[in-house]
């Protein structure tokens, strides 16, 4: 990955707020739409804009997609260091302040993510990652949310070493394992203007239905659904860790009884008047078993969570559209 910015971490650095201009998402959201439609699995694209040493705020003033998957025409770091030298050419904010991602219901968590975070963040401390819920937004409501790793969590990435000990030492859970941090979307003066009066000209039947679509089950099902194959996961996660304490308690009792059988045996060859056994690293007959990985549990545990967390609110606003619908 190419190296975005001189800034290095600091821990001064505090990001509280994240502006966005208007243009922005809209550049964000057609690019997301259109890369889904056209079969991509991955869409992406790199932020830019600058900070605001007076205040704790990240202003993101422009955006451009990532090279596609299999464009073999040009390296992807290259490429993105020609777009910000274009950028710069051209007098328009060319810092590098993270990056974004389209996700669906919400299900965005993954290990490469927390990978490419962490490269942002080690690269430029503010850098965050912007999620844009595609299906979402489909349904009437637009879903933006900017994360960046915690400092716990930042530490347990870098160090990639995800066993149980370490995870319980680092006092890491899905809970803490990423921030969110506040979205305002700016727009001018003459853009709000020029909103104003488009809402008065376009016709109800023209734009907007996709707000009142009362057809819910079936966002909701696949949110459900998603929810039901990470606890599946779950599941299988957990099971294969009680399988790894099973094992590791009978290696213990077999420690045990060879310890005991070994003393045994000189105790007799010492009676006999002969020399005892030579001693042995015990961690040689026995060798460690190793832990899972805890990674894929912290990632499908926050998974659950923010689907909860989505189903909860996607339902509470389709109760307020049957409460308004209910007169009609």
């Amino acid at each position: 990955m190419s190296e975005r910015g001189s800034r290095r971490n600091t821990e001064t650095n505090k990001i509280e707020t994240v502006q966005i201009d208007g243009l922005v998402v809209m550049k964000l959201i057609k690019h997301c739409h259109e890369a889904e439609r056209s079969g991509a699995a991955f869409v992406q694209g790199a932020l830019m804009g600058l900070v605001s040493e007076s205040d704790t705020k990240l202003e993101v003033t422009h955006c451009f997609p990532f090279m596609t998957v299999g464009d073999d025409t040009q390296d992807e770091d290259e490429f993105q260091l020609t777009m910000m030298r274009k950028l710069r050419h051209m007098n328009v904010d060319h810092q590098q302040v993270g990056w974004y991602q389209a996700s669906q219901f919400a299900n965005f968590l993954s290990p490469q993510l927390l990978e490419s975070q962490l490269s942002y963040q080690t690269s430029i401390e503010e850098s965050i990652c912007l999620v844009f819920d595609t299906a979402k937004t489909e349904q009437g409501f637009v879903s933006l949310k900017a994360f960046r790793l915690t400092p716990e969590a930042l530490k347990l990435v870098k160090e990639g070493d995800y066993t149980p000990e370490t995870v319980k030492e680092s006092n890491i859970s899905y809970e803490n394992l990423l921030t969110e941090i506040p979205i305002v979307i700016k727009n001018s003066h003459l853009m709000n203007a020029l909103l104003l009066e488009l809402e008065e000209q376009l016709p109800l039947q023209m734009g907007g239905t996709q707000f009142m679509d009362l057809g819910t089950s079936g966002t909701l099902e696949t949110q459900l659904r998603v929810m039901m194959d990470s606890l599946d996961e779950l599941n299988s996660e957990s099971l294969k860790y009680n399988k790894h304490q099973q094992l590791v308690l009978k290696q213990i009792q077999d420690k045990n009884k060879y310890i005991q059988k070994r003393a045994q045996e000189n105790k007799q060859r010492i009676d006999r008047n002969e020399d005892p056994l030579p001693a042995e690293d015990i961690n040689k007959v026995f060798k460690p078993i190793q832990p899972p990985s805890r990674m894929n549990p912290l990632i499908l545990s926050g998974t659950i969570q923010n689907t909860s967390e989505e189903v909860s609110e996607f339902c509470s606003q389709s109760m307020a559209k049957l409460f308004i619908s209910e007169p009609l």
